[in-house]
């Protein structure tokens, strides 16, 4: 049977004042007044009802997860203690649906993209399960097709073509995020596309690579989904790795016992993971300043402004290029050039003020 599995973990420090340890990105009602989550759920609906979704997110956030998706059983959100990284969340996922479903087919999706069409994706991951029920040995994941040399995404490095599976190619490497001469020539040759972190496989063929790959990691998950009353103290002891390191990568690489494939994803596809990206999707005035909230902007341009604090305002005279943000405790001001150095920032703050501000 076909199951989704959203990944709604991460912190969202980028984000941060916004994006808090409490109410991380995933969480918070940036479009439309719906959040990621919400929308990354309400696309999987098209693929599988929703007795037939899990959340995998963090336990503090276990209850605002089953908040915003009432429609979702309490049983099929799974909170994890700690962050142990995407392939401990994928593994104990699929290990939970093996044990009652072996013969379980696995979507796993982000909650931390917007992406359009969504009648595109819903297509795409069906072809997908498609060459997963046809191919059982297959580890498939999505790639995007670029619109940029963009650096800030990992790349697939695309081989041969799938016999009868239009968009399905083998996958010859896992490339990491590029400098931009190098996603330059990704983009130019036509052979690459971006890593979009989605993958479909069966849950039995993950298992066995972890068998094979990871056989610590291949005992413990099955002993978490066999006796969840032990997650505290299994899942911190899970080595912390990502999937893409620890399976997607060697198994491509000729190790393991499956074969890594890629379906074209040939969608606007945002990582809505910093200020710029976020930029991109709000309202922005004829100089260029995107604004979010109560804000007047003069002389000024190119500026990423969000006022979440209630009855206040933001005001700009003569500034270009800066991100304000303000909340009810924390106003935060950057460059836009230097907003990829927010998370050294959110650490200094927590060194200084322990998790008052986190």
């Amino acid at each position: 049977m076909r199951y989704v599995v959203i990944l709604a973990g991460g912190s969202g420090t980028r984000l941060w004042p916004l994006s808090r340890k409490g109410m991380p990105k995933q969480l918070l009602p940036l479009i439309n007044g719906k959040s990621l989550l919400r929308l990354a759920f309400e696309r999987s609906l098209a693929l599988a009802p929703a007795q037939r979704i899990l959340i995998v997110t963090g336990a503090a956030h276990a209850a605002e997860v089953a908040v915003q998706l009432p429609e979702l059983p309490a049983s099929n959100i799974l909170g994890e203690p700690t962050g142990r990284d995407s392939l401990n969340a994928v593994a104990w996922a699929a290990a939970v649906l093996h044990a009652t479903d072996p013969d379980a087919v696995i979507a796993h999706v982000t909650a931390d993209h917007l992406i359009e069409p969504v009648e595109t994706l819903t297509a795409v991951i069906e072809t997908a399960f498609d060459l997963v029920e046809a191919e059982p040995r297959a580890l498939v994941t999505l790639g995007v097709v670029p619109t940029s040399a963009h650096t800030g995404y990992g790349y697939l490095h695309r081989g041969a073509e799938i016999p009868g599976v239009p968009g399905a190619h083998q996958v010859v490497e896992f490339a990491e995020k590029p400098a931009a001469e190098v996603a330059e020539q990704y983009l130019a040759s036509g052979e690459y596309w971006w890593n979009a972190g989605m993958f479909i496989w069966r849950a039995d063929t993950l298992l066995e690579q972890l068998r094979l790959l990871l056989p610590d990691t291949y005992a413990s998950v099955l002993a978490l989904a066999a006796e969840p009353h032990r997650i505290s103290e299994i899942f911190p002891r899970l080595f912390k790795t990502s999937v893409d390191y620890a399976v997607m990568e060697p198994v491509s690489a000729g190790r393991g016992s499956a074969t890594v494939l890629a379906v074209a994803l040939p969608v606007s596809w945002r990582d809505v993971g910093g200020f710029s990206s976020l930029a991109e999707i709000l309202p922005a005035d004829e100089a260029g300043n995107a604004t979010s909230g109560t804000v007047t902007a003069r002389e000024s341009s190119g500026n990423v402004v969000l006022n979440a604090a209630d009855g206040s305002l933001i005001a700009l005279l003569g500034v270009d290029d800066l991100v304000v943000v303000r909340t009810a405790d924390i106003t935060m001001v950057t460059r836009r050039d230097r907003t990829e150095q927010i998370k050294d920032l959110v650490a200094a703050v927590t060194a200084t003020f322990g998790d008052r501000f986190a």
